[in-house]
């Protein structure tokens, strides 16, 4: 199970409520440091440029987990931008959901390998979805408040052609109370 939507939306949340491991997709991000980094028009790493993920590493993750059960995955400090070391994960009952925010990049590649059950983009209002993102990156202290409160309004902005460029890539769009019901089920 992909699970994929903007910052902010509830992917982890969900993931979460429903007891599942998790493939933390976003601990696939590159180190800021790494050669090529894409920069973004606020002066630091374009954290939401696809570029800035390893796609080829998770795809590699899920493809592990759904032949043997148990993968070595990265461990990612967003607020120092870099990989801190790795631990396994283990799925014994084969259901697992990788989540994060560039989940609809590698949708294909999962559904043309046969790695792919379904493929979920959660939605809300793009402003709820703006306060519960910088509540969240505040608490965690993920960067300064101001580039967390000129970010999250890029985003907002963005939010609709996040949620577009999922359902593109093949992903259905709902609300995290759907979602959760649909998974439950």
């Amino acid at each position: 199970m992909i699970l994929a939507g903007p910052s902010g939306s509830g992917k982890s949340h969900l993931a979460a409520r429903l007891g599942w491991p998790v493939l933390r997709l976003d601990d696939f991000y590159r180190d800021a440091d790494a050669p090529g980094m894409p920069r973004s028009t606020l002066g630091i790493v374009d954290w939401d440029d696809p570029a800035s993920w390893d796609a080829v590493a998770a795809v590699g993750a899920i493809a592990e987990l759904c032949a043997s059960g148990i993968a070595e995955v990265p461990v990612y400090d967003i607020a120092a931008s870099a990989r801190t070391g790795s631990q396994p994960l283990e799925v014994p009952t084969g259901k697992f959901i990788a989540e994060g925010l560039f989940a609809p990049v590698i949708v294909d590649a999962c559904r043309e390998a046969g790695l792919l059950d379904a493929a979920i983009c959660l939605q809300r209002n793009p402003l709820l979805t703006f306060g519960l993102r910088l509540a969240r990156d505040l608490r965690e202290g993920r960067k300064s408040p101001r580039v967390l409160v000129r970010r999250g309004w890029r985003l907002m902005q963005d939010e609709p052609h996040i949620i577009a460029d999922a359902i593109t890539h093949g992903c259905t769009p709902m609300n995290p109370r759907t979602a959760r019901a649909l998974l439950r089920a």
